[in-house]
């Protein structure tokens, strides 16, 4: 992969302020941040050398390498023995919003925009927890299944899926590897009606971190969603770990006079 040997990305010993209580790491680490999000410093470009910025910031290697070691950390960049920090974030890349008021179409509309590749497909039996979540017994079989969602030939989600053993005898493997899982419930005749979702921010632990293609310990958005029919009936447990950079949740909030903050 060719990489482009100069940026556009510059920064002064006069952009630092030795007095604020916010470290001198934590400023060139924002300052360069700032650069490659805003895409004035595209990807696959090569950041300054430690030693250049060392030597044009008055600053020790200890605390440019502690910069550039939070960078990497938050997915924007990696680091090459030998050949530098090449910048990885992409700023021209698309994303995709989800919607908590209109969770059901956005998860149909992201199975349009995005492709999915099947990793995993087995028939198991479901721990404790996903039992418990399915309402199962602990002699019930589950379906498990391991996808991996691409968005513009970029990984973007991991996502690991529990479908009940009855309800995934209305689909196929190769079902998997072309549907969304939203629209292969509807066909089994289980529409999800309701849905619980628990979401958190979690590093990437080195195997997930290898498929979405990010540093280990970069920062990953994982939804946890149980999913009911109109029956009441738990249909899916599935979490799915998103990359920062491709995927983010929003919401319009309202408040009348004298009452609450309200979802749109």
């Amino acid at each position: 992969m060719h990489m482009k040997e100069e940026t556009a990305f510059e920064l002064t010993a006069d952009e630092l302020d030795e007095t604020s209580s916010l470290p001198l790491y934590q400023q060139i680490y924002t300052k360069i941040r700032e650069a490659i999000i805003s895409g004035k410093v595209p990807a696959q470009s090569k950041l300054p050398a430690e030693q250049e910025l060392v030597q044009s910031l008055g600053v020790s290697r200890i605390t440019v390498k502690r910069a550039f070691n939070e960078l990497a950390i938050a997915g924007l960049v990696r680091r090459y023995r030998g050949r530098g920090t090449v910048v990885t974030y992409d700023a021209t890349a698309p994303t995709v919003k989800g919607s908590f008021e209109n969770l059901i179409d956005g998860l149909k509309r992201m199975g349009i925009e995005t492709q999915v590749q099947l990793l995993d497909c087995e028939m198991i039996s479901p721990s404790p927890a996903i039992a418990e979540a399915l309402e199962l017994s602990r002699n019930a079989s589950v379906q498990r299944i391991v996808r991996l969602r691409i968005l513009a030939d970029e990984p973007f989600s991991y996502l690991v899926t529990y479908v009940p053993e009855d309800i995934a005898e209305a689909y196929s493997e190769d079902d998997l590897a072309t549907a969304s899982l939203i629209s292969l419930l509807e066909k089994a005749g289980h529409r999800p009606c309701e849905a619980t979702q628990t979401i958190t921010a979690v590093p990437a632990e080195a195997a997930v971190a290898a498929v979405l293609g990010v540093t280990t310990g970069s920062p990953l958005l994982r939804i946890h969603r149980i999913m009911r029919d109109a029956t009441g009936r738990p249909v899916q447990d599935i979490t799915a770990t998103y990359r920062a950079d491709r995927f983010q949740y929003e919401m319009r909030l309202t408040r009348e006079k004298n009452s609450d903050w309200t979802a749109e």
